[in-house]
């Protein structure tokens, strides 16, 4: 958002309902009133649902995440409308608003998926009610709602990154509408030899975690908690080096180093999800090492197919969430003259650094939630492994005894 000839808008007024003041607090009271039956009584479905173990059915548990998303629906808009109707105040800054677009978008389009995949359970219920049971097992389920959720996502940031754009305009300080990345500092003579050699390790990195994901899925000796997590991460790695490789060896070849706007606020997106994942998925698989050798016996009741699930939506969806903050906070800046990089993709430390706006709040994002994206998986994988260390040890011991143990057993002996 910068200052231009236009005028450029920091925020925005929203008119409301076109309700007379007298009628303010009779108003504000029935929504009050609509809104608290709406998240009150939804709150009490999962939590019906939770506790009695006859609900713990297919068609409940899309329900229960049908009834959050309505408690989520309707907190993206109702509290803010509450909030002006008693404050008189309609602005709303350019930030919240493209959140709140974001958000009501995402619970939308999540509420359509998730009563989609209710239709098909009462399809598979009705017309195939001899293999209900087969068909609608729990990793089915589990994977009907992370694709409702990885879905919605998707759809809502392609409209945020399209909506952000317009605010790129050409105004007085010669807007920035592209970077150019620098790349790596190779001599033009060494530029087919390192595309080569990137190609190369492009093609292995992709091709190896595709055969890793293949044996996986074609062994069933390998449809394993551990195998499962390994699968996910295989298939992380591919994206991840998909994000910045290929863009990296198209600017080898057409010497153009040039990226739009938009495509480098999505590559760094991308590439902060990726690490991000990469990193959940790392420590769920410590957290399955864990289980597997200090609670052996316990191992196939604790790590179940449906928690393994579980573990990966909620990774993806940590990870989508922290992306979103950075995306939308990187969006209010202003880029002046300097445009150019020195990376070989749109990083977000390079990019703050090119900003002529206030990066104050961008930088303590990224320290707190550094913090709890980076520092915290870490600490849980150290403590995991710290854990295994000490029950390996404690098993070892006593099979080696102490010094003449042997001896004086085969003596008694």
């Amino acid at each position: 958002m910068k200052k231009d000839n236009q005028s450029s808008v920091s925020e925005f007024l929203l008119l409301g309902l076109p309700i007379r003041p007298e009628f303010q607090g009779i108003f504000f009271a029935l929504f009050l009133g609509m809104y608290l039956t709406t998240v009150l009584g939804n709150l009490l479905i999962i939590l019906l649902i939770r506790l009695d173990s006859r609900l713990h059915t297919p068609m409940y548990f899309f329900l229960s995440h049908l009834a959050l998303t309505d408690i989520s629906f309707s907190s993206v808009t109702v509290p803010k409308m509450l909030m002006s109707m008693r404050t008189q105040d309609q602005s709303i800054p350019y930030a919240d608003c493209i959140a709140q677009m974001y958000f009501f978008l995402f619970f939308t389009d999540l509420d359509s998926f998730l009563i989609t995949s209710m239709a098909y359970d009462r399809y598979v219920a009705i017309c195939h009610p001899l293999h209900y049971t087969t068909i609608m097992k729990k990793e089915l389920c589990a994977l009907l709602v992370a694709v409702s959720w990885i879905l919605s996502c998707a759809n809502c940031l392609c409209h945020t990154l399209l909506l952000t754009r317009l605010s790129m305009k050409k105004d007085n300080q010669s807007s920035v509408s592209e970077f150019l990345l620098l790349g790596l500092p190779i001599r033009p003579e060494f530029q087919a030899i390192f595309f080569a050699l990137f190609l190369g390790m492009y093609l292995t990195t992709v091709l190896g975690n595709l055969l890793i994901i293949l044996l996986i899925r074609l062994d069933s000796r390998l449809h394993t908690p551990m195998y499962f997590f390994l699968s996910h991460l295989a298939l992380t790695d591919i994206s991840f080096s998909s994000v910045t490789v290929p863009k990296m060896l198209m600017g080898m070849q057409t010497q153009d180093q040039s990226i739009p706007y938009a495509d480098c606020i999505a590559q760094m997106y991308f590439f902060l999800f990726f690490t991000d994942l990469d990193s959940f998925l790392i420590t769920s698989m410590a957290y399955d090492r864990y289980v597997a050798i200090c609670h052996p016996l316990h191992y196939t009741t604790i790590m179940k197919k449906e928690l393994c699930a579980l573990l990966v939506a909620v990774s993806w969806i940590l990870s989508c969430a922290n992306c979103l903050c950075h995306t939308l906070l990187l969006t209010r800046l202003s880029f002046c003259a300097a445009n150019t990089l020195p990376q070989f993709f749109c990083d977000l430390s390079a990019l703050l650094k090119l900003s002529c706006s206030d990066t104050f709040i961008n930088n303590l994002l990224i320290f707190t939630e550094g913090v709890a994206v980076i520092s915290l998986p870490f600490i849980c994988i150290l403590v995991s492994y710290g854990y295994i260390g000490a029950t390996i040890l404690r098993v070892v011991t006593p099979l080696g005894g102490p010094k003449g143990s042997t001896a004086k057993r085969v003596t008694t002996f």
